[in-house]
């Protein structure tokens, strides 16, 4: 008796058809097919989960037939590919599910792994935690940044191959939270065999390199404003014996302008935050209110960061990588000389064209002073730009707005600078000091954004990330699938956005990378001639 009322009401469950229909404010909404749907119907007949009936428009002039949903039995799996049905709502919705109910930040699909970003710290990462998954298989534990880097670990010395881990999303996603915890993850299983802490050092390129390439935007209060590719180095017994980094798309123009409520990078704020430090006199720094190009997004704090702090952790971190005291001021004398040619004020003739630097700038004298560069010929070429053609040098003077651009060009390119000249003696701390066996590579390359005004910067970033899409359809997708295509396995083909035709616009012949390389070779030879 019993048994026959738990299926009969189990048949009741079940029969009506259940679907995911878009809806502009949740996204997607849960809703029951009430009515028998057949080929060529214009309605369907759809219940919502309150209970409110809807009558849902469908055929070639209106909405396609909604999205089948999952059997309750398989919601909430820590596998997306378990799923009976994988299309955008069922992945949302799992996602979901998993992390509200189970406060699980981590799912697997297939090789690949899911993040969500919690926005607050879990206690899920300590060395009990990689030792629960040292030596275990992925899918063995539970979905986690650890089983990954075991995995890609695993495989170095089982297949005697190099691995690399992508850690891609949108900005704010937690990429290069992610990545530090994959690379403490190898420091700690693959610890040096020797007294040279080797892993410490690998650890302590971390807070340089987010002192000096992240800041505060509207989505991160630390997100990476450049990409990077660590490769951990291992000997023949497979211990860290050195890495070495490569930096890619420094976001330049933040050192001049910032959106409102976002901040410049985090080592100016250090700086002023320290301003009144003995060692740092000499520097003439004031309030980061006080300087432009760290004022501009209005905003200089972030909650629950303490910028004078920071700046002791990241000396540290310069001192166990052996930059010495004499390097470490020298750095902090650029930083500094940067922030004070953002405040020289550039002013105007009344012609319009031509333009002069206020008298006795002292902005400008601090700069000078800190670079040890000539007071006298500083002030003449912030105003003045050389012109040379096959038989002859003009020095022409440049109108106000020129100036100002000029001097703010010479503000990002004296930091790329200074951001290369940084990575080049981390890498030199972190040299291998044997033979190379193999490696652990790991990208952290920053996110997709979209704004109303895109920078050309960030259009070779979204660029960056369409290729990133790509490798991983091709690996998600197109491989797998012709994997059981060979095996002859019975597989239903996933259709997938190709994003191959939005690559194709940028980088093909005649794309926007072509075009834009043209116009550049026109402008040069236009002011060539005149």
């Amino acid at each position: 008796m019993v048994m026959d009322r738990i299926v009969q009401d189990h048949r009741v469950q079940e029969q009506f058809t259940r679907v995911w229909i878009p809806d502009q404010d949740e996204v997607w909404k849960a809703a029951e097919i009430t009515r028998d749907y057949k080929e060529g119907d214009l309605v369907l007949h759809l219940q919502l989960e309150d209970g409110t009936p809807l009558e849902y428009q469908v055929g070639p002039k209106s909405n396609a037939l909604p999205f089948l949903r999952n059997p309750d039995i398989l919601v909430g799996e820590n596998d997306l590919t378990a799923l009976s049905y994988l299309h955008e709502p069922a992945v949302l919705h799992n996602l979901r599910v998993r992390f509200l109910e189970s406060n699980n930040i981590y799912t697997y699909c297939g090789i690949v792994l899911v993040a969500i970003n919690p926005y607050e710290q879990l206690q899920i990462y300590g060395e009990e935690v990689i030792t629960a998954y040292n030596g275990q298989n992925m899918g063995d534990m539970d979905p986690h940044i650890f089983a990954v880097a075991e995995e890609a670990y695993k495989q170095m010395i089982r297949d005697e191959k190099n691995q690399s881990i992508i850690v891609s999303g949108e900005s704010g996603a937690g990429k290069t939270v992610s990545a530090k915890y994959a690379m403490r993850y190898f420091a700690t299983v693959g610890g040096s065999s020797s007294d040279a802490n080797v892993e410490e050092k690998v650890l302590a390129s971390n807070p340089i390199m987010e002192a000096i390439g992240n800041a505060k935007t509207t989505r991160n209060d630390n997100s990476s404003r450049f990409g990077k590719y660590i490769q951990i180095v291992f000997s023949k017994h497979y211990h860290i014996i050195g890495a070495n980094m490569r930096t890619y798309l420094l976001e330049k123009s933040r050192v001049v302008f910032q959106a409102e409520d976002e901040r410049n990078y985090h080592i100016f704020y250090q700086l002023c935050a320290s301003a009144s430090l003995p060692e740092f006199k000499e520097l003439s720094l004031m309030s980061a209110e006080d300087f432009t190009y760290t004022s501009l997004g209005e905003n200089i704090f972030i909650d629950g960061v303490n910028d004078a702090e920071d700046l002791k952790k990241t000396r540290e971190a310069f001192t166990l990588l052996g930059i010495k005291e004499s390097s470490q001021s020298g750095i902090f004398k650029i930083m500094a000389s940067i922030l004070h040619l953002g405040n020289v004020e550039i002013i105007s003739e009344r012609d319009g064209e031509s333009c002069h630097v206020g008298r006795n700038d002292v902005h400008l004298q601090h700069f000078c002073r800190l670079l040890g560069v000539e007071l006298k010929q500083m002030d003449h070429w912030l105003c003045h730009r050389k012109l040379a053609t096959a038989s002859e040098t003009y020095v022409k003077t440049m109108s106000c707005k020129q100036a100002n651009n000029a001097r703010d060009a010479l503000a990002k390119h004296i930091y790329a600078r200074l951001f290369d000249w940084i990575v080049g003696h981390i890498n030199k701390a972190l040299q291998a000091s044997s033979k190379q066996h193999s490696f652990i590579g790991v990208l952290d390359i920053y996110g997709f954004e979209t704004f109303e005004v895109n920078s050309f910067e960030q259009f070779c970033i979204n660029y960056a990330n369409e290729k990133l899409q790509q490798q991983f359809n091709s690996h998600v997708f197109k491989l797998e699938q012709d994997e059981y295509m060979k095996e002859n396995i019975p597989w239903t083909l996933i259709d997938f956005y190709d994003n191959q035709p939005c690559i194709d616009l940028i980088e093909a012949r005649l794309g926007i990378l072509d075009l834009l390389d043209e116009e550049c070779k026109v402008r040069t030879y236009f002011f060539s001639r005149f």
